[in-house]
């Protein structure tokens, strides 16, 4: 072998060695992106019907995903819902049954039970188990899982009952739970006109955000872009939970204006169905929705990334929910029916599924999406629906359940959805409503009387749930007086001014 022959088949195998001594580049793990709207209903997306609302982004992730026509809501109010995603637990088994911080009730036929205002701490959170494998995590937008004092309790002033709701605040913020960056996370229940600069900068993240009549939907999905441009190069676990569509209705005036043309232009359409101002929201909200996916192409990680776009519970308004009976609070499909749109990589494009699944199925789902182990000590309610993203098989038969044993926007009930069937129980005076939502989706038959063996049937199904997670029972009051005042901190402050409570 001549020199320079040898000296090439040398280098060649040093390079060969070099070569093979590398570890090759692993593959990015796969991101995931949450995005959540508050009191969105499904009949105000075009891609579920609507003829008014403008939603082309929104309607060209469902058709690059699938579109599910049977979602529901964990509860059919925000705070529980948002902590059934969280854990893949429902609000019974947590005892997280009311918006936080809910209201003390006075001189109600059921007392309300001890329920929480916040979620466990031994609770292991979807985003603790994504950081913990290595995900940058950052939440956005409306939290509502701390821990706050009801307007009762602050009128009562009780120091140990504040200063023990005061320790716990820090715990129970976003940045304590998972999430690496929090922006907007608080506990606020209510916007109160903080859609718009300046009031938002009073959320965590948000100080020096903003300018003179800003939106805040834009500024939270400005704050999600910069954290995909600077987590871009790792996996990345991003939770878009959007105060809109939430009231106060504070569209963009341009906007407003626009919608508001359209009824002028259409004198015969439904004012009420069709509100110009949320309408005004809606197309921001889509706008956002339209920009994350920009990002996410721009940085070349659209194919690489699991989406999830879904509602916290029904729309606020039965004004705002033609497709069924009831909103927000109620235990009617108005109620607990939400849009769920999801796309990624594999999921099969342009598929609707009728197939029921509900907020505590998330947990699961995303972590088998990335390729990560299940927790079934934690995620107890929910169950991976990949095979129906996939089309790889079907999900085993399951019945739904809801427990409020609170008055907000109704009275203490209890529900469960089996087949086709839905009985409605109400704690108050044990009345029983079943419907057949094939047959009737609307639930305008109450046939609980003339189907006593469906009713029976249905009322020990959901017996067997609500013991099964230990749900807290709405029981009668005995010190309940229906001759006399009943309600919440208005009429206390009422009669504490009259002197009749002291």
């Amino acid at each position: 072998m001549n020199f320079l022959k040898s000296i090439t088949v040398i280098s060649f195998l040093l390079l060969n060695q070099f070569i093979v001594g590398q570890k090759p580049k692993s593959p990015k793990k796969q991101n995931v992106v949450v995005l959540l709207v508050d009191d969105l209903g499904s009949g105000e997306l075009v891609c579920y019907a609507s003829k008014y609302h403008e939603t082309p982004n929104i309607d060209a992730l469902a058709a690059n995903g699938v579109k599910f026509t049977q979602a529901y809501s964990g509860a059919t109010l925000c705070s529980p819902s948002r902590a059934a995603i969280l854990t893949g637990r429902s609000p019974a088994r947590l005892h997280l049954t009311d918006w936080i911080p809910g209201q003390k009730q006075i001189n109600r036929r059921t007392l309300t039970p001890a329920w929480k205002t916040y979620i466990d701490n031994e609770r292991i959170l979807l985003p603790e188990v994504m950081k913990d494998n290595g995900y940058a995590t950052a939440f956005f937008g409306k939290w509502h899982l701390v821990p706050r004092p009801t307007p009762i309790d602050v009128e009562l002033n009780e120091p140990e009952v504040l200063d023990s709701i005061a320790q716990m605040y820090n715990d129970h913020m976003p940045e304590n739970n998972g999430f690496d960056e929090n922006y907007g996370g608080d506990h606020s229940p209510n916007q109160g006109g903080r859609f718009l600069y300046p009031k938002f900068r009073n959320f965590p993240g948000l100080s020096d955000k903003g300018t003179k009549d800003d939106c805040l939907t834009d500024i939270l999905t400005d704050c999600a872009i910069d954290f995909l441009d600077r987590k871009k190069e790792v996996p990345f676990f991003l939770y878009m939970s959007y105060y809109t569509v939430h009231t106060p209705i504070t569209g963009k005036s341009e906007y407003v204006e626009k919608y508001r043309q359209k009824l002028v232009d259409n004198p015969t359409a439904d004012y009420y169905m069709n509100d110009p101002g949320k309408a005004a929201m809606i197309q921001s909200l889509d706008e956002s929705v339209g920009r994350i996916v920009t990002k996410l192409k721009e940085i070349d990680q659209l194919d690489n990334t699991l989406i999830i776009f879904t509602g916290d519970n029904g729309s606020q308004g039965d004004e705002f929910v033609p497709n069924y009976r009831g909103n927000k609070g109620t235990a009617y499909e108005g109620g607990v029916r939400v849009p769920l749109i999801i796309s990624g990589p594999g999921i099969e494009k342009g598929t609707v599924t009728g197939v029921p699944t509900i907020g505590m199925d998330f947990y699961p789902t995303i972590l088998e999406s990335v390729g990560l182990p299940k927790m079934p000590n934690e995620h107890l309610d929910g169950i991976s629906i990949m095979p129906l993203l996939k089309s790889e098989g079907k999900l085993p038969k399951r019945n739904f359940y809801w427990h409020y044993p609170h008055y907000d926007e109704t009275t203490p009930y209890s529900s469960i959805l089996s087949g086709d069937w839905k009985l409605i129980r109400y704690a108050d005076d044990h009345s029983l409503e079943l419907y057949n939502l094939v047959d009737d989706p609307m639930e305008t038959k109450n046939l609980a009387s003339s189907h006593l063996k469906k009713t029976k049937e249905m009322e020990m199904l959901l017996d067997k749930e609500l013991s099964a997670v230990n749900a807290q029972p709405a029981v009668l009051n005995p010190y309940f007086k229906p001759n006399e005042f009943s309600g919440g901190i208005r009429e206390y402050r009422r009669l504490k001014a009259e002197g009749k409570i002291k």
